[in-house]
């Protein structure tokens, strides 16, 4: 009776195999997407800060009637001497139209770690973009956003 006890304890080999097998196949299929969670994230938070920074600058135009010569105008404490007319040339800020600061502080790219580019030429005098090089998970190119 001791020899039968002995041979049923433990597994065969097949089962071990059976059971590595199983742990490959949802090892497949759960690590791409963990993968790819940490670029989506990324490309959510740097949809978000565009958003914030593209309403500030609207915002600072609505009340100033131009556009901040430099992203960082945008958390200043006291209202810049000049502004960016539509046609990127240099023009005077009215203190008492300045409501700032518009932002807390100006974010890096999420996506490239470096600042946001930020357009001062006609005709695209405020229009902030992604400093990251490359495409997004959809193949929308970042430069695009």
């Amino acid at each position: 009776m001791s020899r039968f006890l002995r041979s049923k304890v433990g597994f065969s080999l097949v089962e071990l195999l059976v059971v590595i097998v199983v742990l490959a196949i949802l090892a497949a299929i759960v690590l791409p997407k963990l993968v790819g969670a940490n670029t989506r994230n990324k490309e959510q938070e740097l949809r978000s800060c565009l958003q914030l920074l593209r309403n500030a600058v609207q915002a600072f135009y609505a009340h100033t009637g131009v556009y901040p010569i430099r992203l960082s105008d945008l958390s200043a404490t006291s209202a810049p001497p000049i502004g960016l007319s539509e046609d990127g040339f240099p023009k005077p800020i009215n203190p008492a139209k300045w409501r700032g600061p518009y932002v807390d502080s100006i974010p890096s790219d999420p996506v490239s770690g470096r600042p946001f580019i930020y357009i001062t030429s006609k005709p695209n005098v405020g229009r902030i973009q992604s400093s990251a090089l490359g495409n997004s998970v959809d193949g929308k190119p970042y430069s695009e956003w």
